[in-house]
């Protein structure tokens, strides 16, 4: 990520802290942290993806960093999915044997691993950090919310699991899959935003944090909706409805199920989602171009990666439906729509740095 001002590895005094602070290398932690979770979110894909999701059935936050070490321990594990409705359903009349299941089960802990180191990799250097003095003034609570909405995630993700594991479910809710990857990339915003306002603190002692602008709020809520059908399409499997494009069963609107509302079908039915996520993007798209070419004066680097970002994800959109939803077309789909989610957090940055600038009395910073 470009620069949007001049870096410092200088130490800022704080009135009244103990011990000096240290924003410049909180910040360089914060994108670390940030970089994890993009990680994450595209190994959660690939879990997703390869119907990993149900193959742990139990949740132990400590034990289950270890995976099966022995030949019995994996087919203590295996008679544990056995006994779950996707098994017996699904993947056990498909012929699923021992070695398929620990293909599955490496990707989801892999996933649930990758959420626990990142818990440590947040969660220790801020207990340094708070301990040696090094955290500015107003900050603390900012990243305990963070912290919080790192176990928050942990948590959602067990809720969406369970959600699979009872009753006659095959496959988790897609409701909860949204919530666990909404919660993900929000707290992604979140780190980033808050990096950017400590590495600027780091550059101007004086800097106040960015504020949120209307263009923000605006922009932000359009692009919220599309990954909101963006995480249903995917917990309802509905990029398989189509493998054509820009028409679907060879027409522009799809048939879908009416016969319990529209309302219904608008979070149920998977044609009728695949069609308004795949021209919903559009409507991102156009706020998307205006508002970078409102960040572009203050800073051209965030401009351009709002656009490398949406237009690439727009390809790769195209590219999963006529791939048939190839793994890794749709891998990469999810991939660049959290880095659009940091890049637009970028922007937003830009803009919110400007406001408070402005509304300081104080010269805007300096364009990237």
């Amino acid at each position: 990520m470009a620069s949007l001002s001049p870096s410092s590895s200088a130490t800022v005094s704080v009135p009244g802290s103990m011990g000096r602070t240290r924003p410049g290398a909180l910040a360089i932690w914060l994108f670390v942290v940030a970089a994890l979770v993009v990680v994450m979110v595209t190994v959660g894909g690939i879990t997703r993806l390869t119907e990993s999701g149900l193959s742990i059935t139990e949740w132990k936050p400590i034990t289950g960093a270890i995976p099966p070490l022995s030949e019995a321990d994996w087919r203590a594990e295996f008679e544990l999915y056995k006994q779950i409705p996707e098994y017996r359903q699904v993947t056990g009349p498909a012929g699923m044997d021992l070695a398929a299941f620990k293909f599955i089960y490496f990707w989801e802990w892999a996933h649930r691993f990758l959420g626990r180191v990142i818990g440590l990799a947040f969660a220790l250097p801020l207990a340094w950090f708070w301990i040696r003095g090094a955290i500015p003034a107003g900050y603390k609570p900012r990243l305990v919310a963070l912290l919080a909405l790192g176990g928050l995630q942990g948590a959602f993700g067990w809720f969406m699991v369970r959600s699979g594991l009872s009753g006659e479910m095959t496959d988790v809710s897609h409701f909860w899959l949204s919530i666990h990857l909404l919660t993900a990339l929000f707290t992604l915003t979140g780190l980033v935003w808050t990096a950017l306002d400590l590495r600027r603190l780091a550059a101007v002692p004086s800097a106040r944090p960015a504020r949120l602008t209307r263009a923000t709020i605006v922009v932000g809520a359009i692009v919220f909706v599309q990954l909101l059908l963006g995480a249903w399409v995917a917990g309802l499997d509905a990029g398989h409805a189509s493998d054509s494009w820009p028409l679907m069963q060879g027409q522009l609107v799809p048939e879908y199920d009416t016969s319990r509302g529209f309302w219904w079908a608008a979070t149920h039915d998977p044609f009728l989602l695949h069609f308004l996520h795949r021209w919903w993007a559009w409507v991102a798209v156009v706020a998307l171009v205006l508002f970078a070419r409102r960040v572009k004066p203050f800073a051209r680097g965030a401009s351009v990666a709002i656009h490398v970002a949406f237009g690439t994800m727009i390809l790769l959109g195209i590219g999963t439906v006529l791939s048939g939803v190839e793994l890794w077309v749709a891998v990469a789909h999810q991939l660049v729509g959290a880095l659009l989610v940091a890049s637009l957090a970028w922007g937003a940055h830009v803009l919110g740095r400007v406001r408070a600038a402005t509304a300081a009395r104080i010269p805007a910073p300096a364009a990237a």
